[in-house]
């Protein structure tokens, strides 16, 4: 087990906090979210670029944002489409170049919620595996 199999506040913490929070929101205003996941599934999806290359610079600009829930959402994305630890680590430092001290703050967080999903992946991967 790696030290980011552990829980983490960066991941599925993030995300389980925020869900009721866009349950309730997305019941206020449908037609957004609606519209919003239309965006999302065109923006992600395969072209040029391969969705696991999209997820990878939408995590790397959680952290220029210092969006938590986008970290966690877009690590999780990235680690699903097939990104490695590597990859995500490289995205990440990308955005600190970009945006300097900040980026080093949540880059950290980014990351340890990306390894947390990949993690999560890999022992699911090796619970399926014939002994």
């Amino acid at each position: 087990m790696t030290a980011t199999a552990q829980a983490s506040d960066h991941g599925k913490t993030v995300l389980h906090e925020l869900a009721p929070l866009h349950r309730q929101l997305r019941q206020a205003i449908p037609d957004v979210y609606r519209g919003f996941g239309e965006l999302s599934n065109a923006a992600f999806a395969d072209g040029e670029l391969p969705r696991r290359t999209k997820e990878l610079i939408a995590l790397a600009i959680g952290v220029v944002e210092g969006c938590d829930g986008c970290i966690a959402s877009h690590g999780q994305a990235a680690a699903r489409a097939g990104a490695t630890r590597q990859e995500a680590a490289e995205a990440i430092g990308v955005a600190f170049l970009m945006h300097g001290g900040p980026a080093t703050i949540h880059g950290a967080r980014a990351y340890d919620a990306f390894c947390e999903f990949a993690d999560a992946l890999d022992t699911a991967d090796t619970a399926d595996s014939p002994a």
